[in-house]
């Protein structure tokens, strides 16, 4: 890692205030049925996010919906409170999977390197089924929106080798 590198992570916020949407229609129909549920990567994101030492002031189970979750993207955007976004779910090929073409429209720079590392990474635990993945990242309003796959393998893999070490960056860049 270069000097230069070395000194912008160092000036980068050491907490981050995050929203989690987990998007998944079964889990948002249980819920509304007043059903038991279990959220294993909404609940493994906030446990990551918390002993990292971030904030997670909102986390929501909410539809595979293209109004819902835009309606997250720009309540996220709207809010002076929060720094960075994890959308959970929905990034696969199937076509109820809307979450990538709804929140990228958002984006007003790319990370394309985002998607790109975390299918290498894919690719070494899972193999050639990582080309499936549509994760993507992106910037708007100086804060970061992370698109994630909800297996908990995926949630993992982003948040730890991914998220957590560069979202501070990002955000120290997105606001310059």
């Amino acid at each position: 890692m270069s000097e230069s590198t070395k000194q912008h992570k160092a000036s980068a916020p050491r907490q981050l205030n995050f929203a989690v949407f987990v998007c998944s229609t079964s889990r948002y129909q249980q819920l509304q049925r007043g059903e038991k549920i279990t959220d294993a990567s909404g609940d493994t994101i906030v446990a990551l996010l918390m002993n990292a030492g971030h904030k997670v002031l909102l986390k929501k189970i909410i539809a595979d919906d293209v109004q819902m979750i835009k309606e997250a993207a720009e309540g996220f955007l709207c809010s002076a409170e929060l720094d960075a976004v994890i959308f959970c779910g929905g990034t696969g090929i199937a076509p109820k999977d809307v979450t990538i073409e709804t929140v990228s429209p958002f984006f007003e720079k790319t990370l394309p390197g985002f998607g790109e590392i975390f299918r290498r990474l894919s690719y070494e635990k899972m193999g050639s089924a990582a080309v499936m993945s549509r994760a993507t990242a992106g910037v708007a309003k100086g804060k970061v929106l992370f698109c994630i796959p909800g297996s908990p393998d995926a949630v993992q893999i982003s948040v730890e080798k991914l998220i957590l070490p560069e979202a501070p960056h990002i955000v120290r860049h997105a606001r310059e």
